[in-house]
């Protein structure tokens, strides 16, 4: 199960991302960002609380990430575990991904 606290405010929005990112959960981020992110040019979503990660999860991050970039905004992830981060190691996601 993965819970999505978002805040928008103009141009600028956080996802705070809590619980699963997986094939069952990621269409519902995708739907989040599509509905949410019209005008959006800076995208950070906290990963904190995220505790698991799919190849849905993976395949909604980089459709989040060639999104923001045709529009020549910024997806950045901040605050990413030690265990989403080692699979985003293992997938290249690390050399994709603005994490900080």
């Amino acid at each position: 199960m993965l819970s999505i606290n978002k805040a928008v405010d103009g141009s600028k929005a956080v996802f705070e991302l809590n619980g699963r990112l997986d094939t069952i959960s990621a269409p519902q981020l995708e739907r989040e960002m599509q509905q949410s992110l019209g005008s959006v040019l800076s995208l950070t979503l906290d990963c904190a609380g995220l505790e698991y990660i799919s190849s849905a999860g993976l395949r909604v991050l980089l459709e989040a990430q060639t999104n923001m970039m045709a529009r020549a905004g910024e997806l950045k992830l901040i605050h990413v575990g030690e265990v989403i981060l080692t699979v985003f190691e293992i997938t290249g996601f690390t050399d994709i991904l603005t994490i900080e």
